[in-house]
């Protein structure tokens, strides 16, 4: 397997330019999420380095651009939150352990080749979860947007701060975050390619704040400290690995699902086609080496992607230059952004968040299907005030739930029992004359399609009618595949036939399903030789216990 990503020097200046501009747009974003988090922006610059780097590097994408995003961080947000306030000392190294689990986890999927699983997800359940990582981010800044800390305890704490916060707030930092907003969305989408709109917002919210609020006492990023960083040793406790493991595992399986999304995106715009476990691999290397050095987790951003395309970029060295050029930032000009006031960032924070709610799914989704949108509306809810894994286990299980019920009630109309020339199962001209021989003595049972365990009630309630007839006759010919309730309650259909004496007969059903019954040990209850390769020899053997003379006459 190829270990590096397509990394080509045959469209050198759409790569760098392209790359040149992901940079730029990647810094306010950088700076925003690392304030939002509590590990402060230089954790943001690291992880947009790191991850970057490393899954332009060894990731399956080649356009992809990988970096800190909204939904990681409200996660890292809360997992430094809870580990910095059990253990104040060694808090933040363990939350940056955290995303070396979580980047060791993702590499485990990639190697386990799981990632065509990862977005096998009901739309309803990730549009649920991403929504309330959205509204999370948004409540999470309106502290910083008032002009103040923000209270510890999460989105709650917010909430029943909310009183304090307004009477207390910081007019001229409020203005700031107002002006950020109102640029990045009032900005001429044509702007977008001379100048990235949250770019823009930082330069003018920080010119402003310099210009017109000098005298003003503004909370601001304050100094960045230069060069490279140092290296962050997993710290953890023996009580709380365990905790510590479960949030890397969300962390990873968020980002997995980020960063392929963001993929199939990058796909569309490409007419590539991304390799889903390679992906893995290189998300789980650049959070594994994010967490190493302080960074921030990091996946797949899709405003990043896109810029990053549109510019011109073809292949991975687009992403190792943006990396490269944000190193640059750190290394020597992070001077320049310690006058950036964090009212601005929470401004841009904000905007992200709103963008992260799926609008269009969420306004249209009542008019769709109802358990569509209360399951939507349920994880959202649930993603907020209780917790993201907690939200996506519950709205997995009731979307597969009721998308089993759906499924089992169309599978049961496939589920037929005749016992003469009927409508509802295509019989031919001698397969109708042999059942017309059979003077209802035979009962065929006619299953068809992919069945699965919701369809063995269908099956219990034909079976009740097998004492009536001396011979069964089991058509499986249009069974490709069966699951093992369905092969038990097919089962039980043959043990209470034998038990009733009674003969019975079956159409050899796809080779998956065949296999299924055979293992369960079905064919030791009935003779091999009543199984046959079509309904027409099927139904004549069975005319021939019946009266062969009629089946003679017949054929």
């Amino acid at each position: 397997m190829q270990i590096f990503n397509d990394i080509r020097f045959d469209n050198l200046k759409g790569d760098l330019f392209g790359g040149l501009t992901a940079a730029i747009v990647s810094l306010p974003l950088a700076l925003a999420f690392g304030v939002a988090s509590g590990a402060g922006p230089v954790a943001g610059l690291y992880g947009a380095v790191f991850v970057g780097l490393f899954a332009a590097l060894f990731g399956g994408t080649p356009t992809l651009i990988s970096e800190p995003t909204g939904p990681m961080t409200v996660v890292m947000t809360a997992v430094l939150t809870s580990l910095i306030a059990n253990n104040p000392d060694q808090g933040l190294a363990m939350a940056f352990t955290v995303v070396m689990i979580a980047g060791l986890f993702q590499i485990t999927l990639g190697a386990l080749k799981l990632g065509k699983y990862i977005t096998l997800m009901p739309y309803s359940v990730v549009s649920g979860f991403m929504s309330g990582i959205g509204v999370i981010l948004i409540l999470l800044q309106l502290a910083p947007f008032l002009g103040q800390a923000t209270p510890p305890g999460g989105v709650s704490a917010t909430l029943f701060a909310l009183p304090d916060l307004w009477a207390n707030i910081q007019p001229a930092e409020t203005i700031l975050g107002v002006i950020t907003l109102v640029v990045l969305f009032l900005v001429p989408k044509r702007w977008a390619h001379f100048m990235p709109p949250p770019l823009l917002a930082l330069i003018i919210g920080t010119v402003i704040s310099l210009w017109f609020f000098a005298d003003v006492d503004i909370r601001r990023i304050g100094v960045i400290p230069l060069g490279l960083p140092e290296l962050v040793v997993p710290t953890f406790t023996a009580e709380q690995i365990t905790s510590m493991i479960l949030d890397g595992i969300v962390l990873g399986t968020l980002g997995c699902i980020d960063a392929l999304l963001t993929a199939v995106i990058s796909d569309s715009l490409t007419r590539q086609e991304h390799k889903s476990d390679k992906e893995l691999v290189g998300q789980g290397v650049g959070n594994l080496v994010s967490g190493l050095f302080g960074g921030l987790p990091g996946a797949g951003a899709t405003m990043g992607t896109v810029v990053n395309i549109q510019t011109g970029a073809r292949s991975a060295l687009s992403g190792v230059f943006r990396a490269l050029v944000l190193l640059v930032v750190i290394m020597g000009a992070a001077k320049l952004t310690e006058s950036i006031p964090l009212a601005v960032l929470a401004g841009i924070a904000m905007k992200v968040g709103v963008n992260i709610l799926d609008w269009s799914f969420v306004k249209r989704a009542h008019r769709v299907n109802w358990q569509a949108a209360g399951i939507m509306y349920g994880v959202m809810l649930l993603t907020i005030f209780v917790d993201l894994i907690v939200a996506v286990g519950i709205g997995v299980f009731i979307a597969n739930i009721i998308t089993i019920e759906q499924l089992s009630r169309l599978q049961s109309q496939n589920v037929k029992s005749i016992t003469d020339s009927d409508d509802r199962i295509s019989l031919n001209a001698e397969e109708k004359a042999l059942l017309k021989a059979a003077k209802d003595q035979v009962l065929l049972m006619y299953l068809s399609g992919p069945m699965i365990f919701g369809v063995s009630k269908a099956i219990a309630r034909e079976h009740r009618a097998i004492s009536k007839y001396p011979c069964v006759l089991l058509d499986l010919s249009d069974v490709p595949h069966m699951d093992t309730t369905v092969s038990l309650a097919i089962e039980n259909v043959i043990k209470e036939a034998v038990e009733l004496e009674r003969q019975v007969y079956m159409v050899k059903p796809g080779k998956q399903a065949f296999e299924t019954l055979e293992k369960l040990g079905v064919f030791e209850m009935m003779p091999l030789a009543h199984v046959h390769q079509d309904r027409q020899g099927a139904l004549q053997m069975a005319l021939q216990h019946l009266s062969p003379s009629s089946a003679n006459d017949s054929a």
